[in-house]
Parts: C-alpha cells; sequence; structure tokens
C-alpha cells in the first residue's frame, strides 16, 4: 500500500511540474502539500461526496442525478490542485475522472476561471466529457 501511495505521489507531482510555468520557484513544500492534496481527495471522495448530497438536500437542491468527487487541476496561474463535485448521467459521471481549471483575465479587470470535465488526469492528453457539470468546489484548508 505505501509503494502505491509514493508512486501515485511521485506520478501526481511530475504531471503537476509540467502544469507550472518555468519561472515560478517551486520547493519540495509546495509539491508534497499538492501530492497530499490529491491523495486525500482520492482517499475521500466518497465521504465527501456523500456530505456534499446530503447539504444539498437539506438545502433543498438534492438531486437524481450521479454525482462524484473528483480533483480540480488548475492550469495558467499555477500548477495547483483542488477538488469538485461533478453531476450528471451516471455513465458519463463515472467516465468523468478530474477538472481542469483553467484561469485567464479579460481586459484585466476581470478573472475568469473555466472548469472542464476530463476524462483522465493528465492535464496535457485528455478529452472533454460533454454533459458532466460541476456542482460543487471543496477548498482544503492547507
Amino acid at each position: 500500500m505505501k509503494k502505491r501511495i509514493i508512486t501515485g505521489l511521485l506520478i501526481l507531482s511530475l504531471l503537476l511540474l509540467g502544469a507550472i510555468p518555468s519561472a515560478q520557484a517551486i520547493n519540495l513544500g509546495d509539491i508534497l502539500k499538492v501530492a497530499g492534496i490529491g491523495v486525500l481527495v482520492d482517499k475521500f471522495a466518497s465521504p465527501i461526496n456523500s456530505f456534499i448530497n446530503t447539504l444539498m438536500v437539506k438545502h433543498g437542491a438534492g438531486t437524481d442525478y450521479a454525482t462524484k468527487v473528483v480533483p480540480i487541476l488548475t492550469v495558467g496561474t499555477g500548477g495547483y490542485i483542488g477538488a469538485a463535485q461533478v453531476i450528471g448521467p451516471e455513465d458519463l459521471v463515472k467516465k468523468t475522472q478530474a477538472i481542469i481549471q483553467v484561469e485567464g483575465d479579460f481586459n484585466g479587470q476581470i478573472r475568469v476561471k473555466g472548469l472542464i470535465p476530463i476524462d483522465n488526469k493528465n492535464p496535457v492528453n485528455f478529452s472533454r466529457v460533454n454533459g458532466v457539470g460541476v456542482s460543487a468546489i471543496v477548498d482544503f484548508k492547507i
């Protein structure tokens, strides 16, 4: 089990290094935080998903669609990671493995974040999963 976790952390770190601009300083602490959050998302995705669904029902926003928590990989202003709940038809939700968040600004006045459901955790080689939406964003306190 330890070998799988270490291997997963190394793969995630290498993937995220490719998403970070070369001019940005990178330190081991940042890589470990990002990798640690990735492990937390994988390990606790199901209980987080259940919590979100319960929260939505409590506030009158329950759904009959399938839901799942997946990691958010951010590209554009650095390599960050978080989590999101995706929602949609069960077969498409099962196919969704991550969310790519792309960031930009419009006329220097408006910040834009695009959330793209994708079919794998590789931020370089992926296909969009059409028909799936993001119903919740999960923030981790570091």
